[in-house]
Order: structure tokens, then sequence, then C-alpha cells
């Protein structure tokens, strides 16, 4: 190629600002074909709306630009009613993925595994302790039940995960209870499902858990806080920096984004609509 001095400088500023640019861009941003690609939903938001309307529901968040979703186990089973078969032909058709799923470890465990296989869904994500108590022997046989749980995932091709609240962190003899859940599993086999509103909540910082283990977090809950009273809220309207959390997605290893709002001061879908948009403009 011959090109004048001139010509060469401005060729190589711009090369070196794009590649410059290409190392500040986070994975999980630069995977993307398109904005808002990977942007999903957590259906316990639209949780009633899912009971009364499960199709219409999803048209719905199709609409709105969501194309990932993750399921939440109701009184209606893992899928709001709907079969396995049902709710993977029906997320296909609208051009949404289901991802995910939040269900128990309970006595239908192998059931779950089984229909989150026929739905077509990569992950399935424990979102309670399997024990209970606050203490260090109830979360070390946790981790233990999460080893098998997960072992037992792995065999129909699906990943396992565990969701966190806000107990998960505290402290009991100086040892942050969660991180007995990181430590006592392996890493390959068992992944968390980040609820960073909850950790902020707490006081926790995110980037302890993103630099202490490397490539846990594939999935992330992210959602606005209200940090006093601690609700959920929308984006832009609570304590939780959606931008610098953005920023540190790719030492989490973040596959996949839900959003999640618990509370409300409009209708569900509107503030689905509301926190979609206003993530898309920080992509």
């Amino acid at each position: 190629m011959n090109m004048n001095s001139n010509t060469r400088r401005n060729f190589l500023k711009t090369s070196g600002a794009f590649a410059l640019g290409s190392v500040l861009i986070p994975e999980f941003l630069r995977a993307q074909n398109k904005p808002g690609k990977n942007i999903g939903l957590q259906l316990y938001t639209v949780r009633k709306e899912m009971l009364a309307d499960a199709a219409g529901t999803l048209a719905q968040l199709a609409k709105i630009g969501y194309k990932e979703i993750e399921s939440a186990k109701s009184e209606k089973g893992n899928y709001y009613g709907l079969s396995p078969k049902d709710v993977k032909k029906i997320t296909t058709d609208l051009g949404i993925k289901l991802v995910s799923g939040h269900v128990q470890i309970d006595a239908d465990w192998q059931k779950s595994i089984d229909q989150a296989a026929e739905a077509g869904q990569g992950y399935l994500i424990c979102s309670v302790l399997p024990g209970r108590g606050q203490t260090v022997e109830n979360y070390q046989r946790s981790a233990d039940i999460f080893q098998k749980s997960a072992e037992a995932c792995k065999k129909s091709g699906i990943t396992f995960g565990y969701h966190n609240h806000e107990n998960e962190f505290e402290k009991v003899g100086g040892q942050t209870l969660y991180d007995i859940l990181l430590d006592r599993t392996d890493p390959a086999l068992v992944k968390m499902e980040l609820d960073l509103g909850w950790v902020i909540a707490t006081g926790s910082d995110p980037d302890y858990y993103f630099n202490k283990y490397p490539g846990r977090f594939p999935l992330w809950h992210l959602k606005d806080m209200d940090l006093k009273l601690k609700q959920s809220t929308e984006f832009g309207k609570g304590g939780v920096d959606i931008k610098k959390l953005l920023a540190s997605s790719d030492k989490s290893g973040l596959k996949h984004i839900f959003i999640e709002q618990e509370e409300y001061t409009r209708p569900p879908i509107e503030s689905a609509a509301f926190d979609y948009n206003y993530l898309l403009k920080l992509l």
C-alpha cells in the first residue's frame, strides 16, 4: 500500500484508536452483532402477567426488543403452565431464546433437568439454598449438594448455577457465607448467577468477586436498587452504577444479562420496557 506521510499518520492514528477501543469494549459487548442482542429478562419481573397469559406476555416482551429470557418456577410449574415443548416453540417463533430457568433442588430435580433439556435451555439455576440456617455447616452442605446437582445437569448438557439474594453475604466468624459456596465447588461445574443489586445493597463489592473468582459469573441479574429501602426500582432511579458494572463484565465471564425488577410504580411490562431502553442506550 502506498501512502504519503500525512495519510500514513492519519491511518496509524485511526487504526490505533480503533485498536484501543476494541480493548476497552467488554467482550460481552463485542460479541453482539447488534446493540441489544443479548439483553434478557428474568420473567419474575412480569410474574403475574405470565401466569395470566404466558404466550401473550412473551409476545409483548419480544415487541419491546428482548432477545433472551429466564423463567422462574411458579404455582403453574417451571414454565407458567406451558409445557417445555410449547415454551420452546413459542419463544423460537418470537425470536426469543429461553436461556435459563430458576428452580429449587427438590424431589423433582431430575424432572427439572429433563424439562430444561426439552425446552432447549443451557442453564438451570437454583434460586434457594437447599438447607436452612445462616451457618457455615449449612453452606458447606449446600455447596456439596450443588456439586452433585451440577454433575447431574452436565449429563444432559446443562450448566448448573446458583442465584444469590441478600443473606449469603452475611459473615459468620469473619467468613462471608457466600464465599463458602464458591470455594467448596468445582468452578468448571458450578457457576454463579450474580444478582448485582443484592450484592451492592449488602455493601459488598462485585469487583472483589470478579477478581477473586474470574469467570465464575456467566449470568447476571442486573437491577437498580433503592439502597435505603433495599427495594428494586427502574434503572437510573436507584443507587446502582449500571455503567460501571458493565465495564467489569470481562472479568466476571459474563455471557447473559437478565434485567430483573421486583417492585414497581407503574405496570411491570412498562417497567420492563423502560429498563430495556435504558440498558440499550448504555450498550
